[in-house]
């Protein structure tokens, strides 16, 4: 009994050891991200590295350890959240000693703690109406909406909650984008290429780059934001039409 105490207090303080009980030993970066405090995290990740996983299993470890937590899922379409949503399932059934739980449906579930997990669809006009989230995981971060990242931040004010925004690049748009090369230092990021990966051989990195191609393989594994393909002009070009030193030919009084 005593033991088991111990063990859970070990768990409690460290989600590391955690994440090793429900089977998930994580690399030195996942490590990283289960033990972040911070408010703001970006995690720019190429596909198949396990951010999904990790971040879900950060959620319920916050979930179980501390109690009237909410934590909201967060992608560009409900199915995308639903399976992030499956990730924390898998990792509550993996748990010896899960606890009780007061609901538990597709969506969502409620610990006998009073916590909460609810996965979200990417629509801003039905999400409206959270407060005092605890913990909000955006996941396919790139491809959410301008709009609903919008919607979804003031619902970490009250609580002065955590945001974990993740995702593989998808073009030089969005806040995503955006918030990687100038959002400040108020973010704290991580990028986790292929090549930090020990799960990808150079073989499989090889065929996937024969199969996807050089632009697309970049994007996807590499972590890079490039141009994409039904873009006009480059994103560097158009970026370099500008310049703040250039007078305007017209006062605004001038053209009153």
């Amino acid at each position: 009994m005593v033991n088991e105490l111990l063990e859970d207090l070990r768990m409690g303080l460290d989600p590391v050891a955690f994440s090793r009980h429900i089977g998930i030993d994580p690399d030195p970066w996942q490590a990283e991200v289960l033990r972040y405090e911070g408010k703001r995290l970006l995690l720019n990740c190429c596909r198949q590295s396990g951010k999904s996983t990790t971040t879900a299993t950060k959620a319920l470890h916050t979930a179980i350890y501390r109690p009237h937590s909410l934590i909201l899922l967060a992608s560009p379409s409900l199915r995308q959240s639903q399976e992030l949503f499956r990730k924390v399932k898998d990792g509550f059934r993996a748990l010896e000693n899960p606890p009780a739980l007061l609901e538990d449906n597709k969506l969502s579930m409620t610990l006998a703690n009073y916590s909460r997990i609810i996965s979200l669809p990417g629509d801003q006009a039905t999400v409206r109406g959270y407060s005092g989230v605890t913990l909000l995981l955006e996941d396919e971060a790139a491809q959410v909406s301008d709009d609903f990242h919008a919607a979804i931040l003031p619902m970490l004010i009250v609580n002065r909650g955590q945001l974990i925004t993740m995702s593989t690049p998808f073009g030089k748009r969005g806040f995503f984008f955006d918030a990687w090369n100038d959002g400040g230092g108020e973010w704290k990021r991580i990028q986790v290429a292929a090549q930090q990966c020990p799960r990808f051989t150079p073989e499989l990195l090889d065929q996937q780059r024969r199969a996807l191609g050089d632009m697309f393989y970049r994007q996807e594994f590499m972590c890079e934001f490039v141009d994409t393909e039904e873009q006009t002009f480059q994103y560097d070009l158009i970026c370099g039409a500008f310049d703040d030193g250039v007078k305007p030919l017209f006062d605004e009084v001038d053209m009153v």
